[in-house]
């Protein structure tokens, strides 16, 4: 990832026009699907991979991955990951006009994507509440140590 400067948080002034991290995450992966580089059905980089890889937090993969999932680019099998979409991804508009009369919206695997998205956003939500919820104890118990 060379000339994008983009801070830990995500945050970026109003019109700055630069990306925020979870967009840069998603678009790199979304570049590497595009290239060839992941195919149809292989599993994407874990969470603890991209973190490491963009220097971000679990929420700023977590909706890097939501994204992705949304826009139909992945799907997640629980237990298992996330792992790249079997299905064609127009790059431009043009293609995605030329679809030889495809239906181009998809209400029932879009929905079913977004469910799906979201359980994921869940089940994350809760480990990080957990973690957090043990972190907290941690130091509540070494404060008691030192007095506090």
């Amino acid at each position: 990832m060379t000339g994008v400067v983009v801070g830990r948080r995500g945050r970026r002034p109003a019109g700055s026009g630069v990306q925020l991290t979870f967009e840069v995450i998603a678009e790199t992966l979304r570049e590497r699907i595009r290239s060839g580089g992941l195919q149809p059905g292989d599993p994407l980089p874990t969470q603890a991979v991209l973190m490491r890889e963009f220097g971000a937090s679990s929420l700023t993969v977590q909706k890097a991955m939501t994204v992705l999932k949304e826009d139909g680019w992945a799907v997640s099998r629980p237990g298992k990951g996330a792992f790249v979409a079997h299905r064609d991804h127009p790059d431009n508009e043009a293609e995605a006009d030329d679809q030889d009369g495809r239906e181009v919206t998809e209400p029932a695997s879009g929905t079913a994507a977004r469910v799906e998205a979201l359980e994921r956003a869940l089940a994350d939500a809760v480990e990080e509440i957990a973690d957090l919820r043990h972190r907290v104890q941690a130091l509540e118990a070494g404060g008691d140590e030192q007095g506090h």
